[in-house]
């Protein structure tokens, strides 16, 4: 083992210090772990699974409506006035906001499209990142796509 001396050290520390700092800063700014955020472009709505929307109208239901808004903050990293919008039209009943096509069609022709050229799992993971369906859902969906 090669000799570690007193100015490897006081770097190795200036390192772990500096680390420590930045995850702190990051911890504090209310960073996430990393995960899909295609929703945060222009258009796009967050994704909101169907467990999600059952336990937010349960929350709704029992009359529990702030912790059905930082359930919705802890899934999905929406801010306080956003998940509060999306708690109260889900605990209304009222349908969420449909994302509007990137690309001038709609998911489901894209999936389409890419069903028939052979890619199927990716078809799947654009259905998953677009809707926050599971992975059998997002299966299921693009498996009932008829090609022509």
């Amino acid at each position: 083992m090669p000799n570690v001396g007193p100015f490897e050290l006081l770097v190795l520390a200036v390192i772990v210090v500096a680390l420590l700092g930045v995850v702190f800063a990051a911890a504090r700014a209310g960073a996430r772990p990393a995960g899909p955020l295609a929703w945060r472009s222009p258009g796009m709505v967050p994704p909101v699974s169907a467990a999600l929307q059952q336990r937010v109208r349960e929350l709704y239901a029992e009359n529990k409506k702030v912790e059905a808004i930082k359930l919705i903050r802890e899934e999905t990293g929406l801010g306080l006035k956003e998940a509060k919008d999306l708690a109260d039209g889900i605990g209304a009943g009222r349908p969420l906001p449909v994302a509007t096509a990137r690309h001038g069609y709609d998911l489901a022709a894209r999936a389409r499209e890419m069903k028939a050229a052979g890619r199927v799992e990716q078809a799947v993971f654009l259905v998953r990142g677009e809707t926050g369906m599971s992975q059998s859902e997002a299966e299921r969906f693009v498996d009932s796509l008829v090609v022509e």
